[in-house]
């Protein structure tokens, strides 16, 4: 099968094209994996999603670091293609989607039939693929973590990305007023057609002073949930605008720099400061993961939510699908789509 592989660590970027210098490398031979247990599923990859944590883990900079070589990628959509001897909720030809921590990109990946998800018939496989981990990330930070709540203000840093685009929908279905903060006008419009309540682009605008004017405006106190992918100084502003009791979600540092959140403002103001790592919840609470994908493919079903997918490429132009991530080109989803260059092996 195809597969990218990382051989070493490093920046696919640097790179006009994929070949033996970059940190990952196409192979073209690699290995079909083949079912390691009686409950283990083996699935055909239609598509697979760039998450900018994948990016940090080629960097070696990801909390979690595989040992080399290994295969990237997270969240993925595809056919049921084998099946073992005591699966019971899957079979043959079936339409699932799922995530895991490294091996999605690849023409084929094997998961137990516990971590897989079904995708109702008419839902678009594409934008299953890249559901897991951004909706997902922001639907345990809003609803089980920060319990966001009809008419409370929720503030989203990074509107424009991944997250940011998961967290302004999950936080409308709540009922909340959504300000959205984003950079460039393109962004800008297209969080305004997701219906927000307020958007900010940092390109042209204050953030403080635009929230503040639209707050008055709609005679509310302040921001009672901050949603925070970005860290650096957009977060040292954000918190001038946060309420008494507020919730912050510690998302990712898209921006680089680790913010500092003062201990005695928030002792004052009575903050409580969720740290949100989505994919440990798979060895901590991993019905709450189930839980909460259940409920958002749900929800993409029935077209409450929708994934955007700016870019699409296939697999050999991985280091142009990293790019458009690290230059901020990206609005929503980066999708990796696989062609079906494999005769199906036999077990």
């Amino acid at each position: 099968m195809e597969a990218l592989v990382c051989r070493k660590l490093g920046d696919p970027t640097t790179s006009t094209r994929i070949d033996e210098n970059s940190p990952i490398v196409l192979s073209k031979n690699h290995p079909i994996p083949q079912l390691d247990s009686p409950t283990s599923v083996r699935v055909q990859v239609k598509a697979t999603s760039l998450n900018y944590a994948n990016y940090l883990q080629i960097l070696g900079k990801y909390q979690e670091k595989p040992p080399l070589p290994f295969i990237p990628g997270s969240d993925y959509s595809g056919i049921v293609d084998a099946v073992g001897s005591k699966v019971t909720k899957f079979r043959v030809g079936d339409r699932v989607c799922s995530f895991a921590g490294d091996g999605s990109f690849a023409q084929f990946i094997v998961v137990d039939e516990s971590r897989l998800f079904r995708v109702p018939d008419g839902c678009d496989l594409a934008a299953a693929g890249a559901l897991p981990v951004a909706f997902g990330t922001s639907h345990v930070a809003l609803v089980h973590r920060a319990k966001l709540a009809p008419g409370q203000v929720l503030l989203v840093l990074g509107a424009a990305g991944g997250v940011g685009i998961a967290a302004v929908q999950i936080g409308k279905i709540c009922g909340a007023v959504v300000i959205a903060v984003a950079r460039g006008a393109k962004k800008a419009e297209y969080l305004q057609s997701l219906g927000v309540d307020h958007v900010v682009d940092v390109n042209h605008q204050n953030v403080i002073e635009s929230v503040k004017g639209f707050l008055k405006e709609r005679k509310l106190k302040g921001v009672d949930v901050l949603y925070d992918p970005v860290g650096g100084k957009l977060t040292k502003d954000s918190m001038k605008l946060l309420n008494w009791g507020a919730n912050i979600l510690v998302i990712g540092f898209a921006s680089g720099e680790i913010p500092v959140i003062p201990a005695n403002i928030a002792l004052v103001k009575n903050w409580t400061v969720h740290g949100l790592y989505w994919g440990s919840h798979t060895i901590h609470q991993p019905q709450v993961l189930e839980e909460s994908l259940n409920q958002l493919i749900s929800w993409l079903s029935s077209g409450s939510i929708r994934v955007h997918i700016s870019h699409t490429y296939s697999l050999p132009e991985a280091n142009l699908a990293f790019s458009a991530i690290k230059d901020r080109e990206v609005v929503g989803k980066v999708v990796l789509v696989i062609e079906d260059k494999t005769v199906k092996s036999k077990l």
